[in-house]
């Protein structure tokens, strides 16, 4: 709405070049993914079927919550202020996280639940965990901790960023939605390694064996469910 660029906010603190972690520009693009799902499940509450399930009636405070986390996180970035950004997308996590386990609930919705539900709520939990950590190593360089944009750090950053990502699927039940948009920023942070002031091949090459091993951990534990659940059936 005529605010400045993410990226060109706060003096260029979150810019594709700020850190060893920060993602290429295009990883951004997730963001239309995830509005479009969260305008789609705004407008589902209105059904019938979303009212009346117990289920939503759970998420809905807490989805709520997230998109005003998600507005007041772009304020403090707008304004410079990114040690607040950083407890803001702290906050922001933390919701995200109780909704990955309220959506752990039995579905009454059907298909259109589990895309607008659990496939944008996941989504959005696995691109807001790198994020944040993007987030945390922007501010500590803008404050002048010089150590997180050493190129160790930056792997230290991807592995951290994998095995929540990991953790994520094996705590949820198999869901691999917020695996697949980890491994996304993941994927974009290893694009943005390869030319610019962090350009390393070291980097690339742990982004690219971290998006591998997070996608096979998903589509094994997405085999285990299915099958739990042909079996069940």
């Amino acid at each position: 709405m005529g605010g400045t660029p993410i990226s060109e906010a706060a003096g260029g603190a979150l810019s594709a070049d700020a850190t060893p972690i920060a993602p290429a520009g295009a990883a951004f693009s997730i963001w239309s993914v995830i509005y479009l799902g969260l305008a789609g499940y705004a407008l589902w509450q209105l059904t019938p079927g979303a009212r009346r399930s117990p289920r939503q009636h759970a998420v809905r405070p807490w989805a709520l919550a997230s998109a005003l986390l998600n507005a007041a996180w772009i304020w403090t970035v707008q304004l410079g202020w990114l040690a607040v950004s950083v407890l803001v997308i702290i906050a922001l996590l933390a919701v995200l996280i109780r909704l990955m386990f309220l959506l752990g609930a039995p579905r009454t919705g059907g298909l259109v639940e589990t895309v607008l539900a659990d496939g944008t709520f996941g989504l959005y939990l696995g691109w807001v965990t790198v994020a944040f950590l993007a987030n945390t190593y922007a501010w500590l360089a803008d404050a002048g901790v010089d150590v997180v944009t050493r190129i160790q750090m930056g792997v230290v950053g991807i592995v951290v960023a994998a095995a929540i990502a990991v953790a994520t699927i094996l705590l949820s039940g198999g869901r691999v939605a917020p695996a697949l948009a980890t491994s996304w920023g993941i994927a974009w942070v290893a694009a943005g390694r390869t030319e610019g002031a962090y350009e390393s091949p070291e980097l690339v090459w742990t982004g690219v064996f971290a998006v591998v091993g997070v996608l096979t951990v998903a589509a094994g534990a997405l085999r285990q469910r299915t099958a739990a659940e042909r079996t069940a059936a």
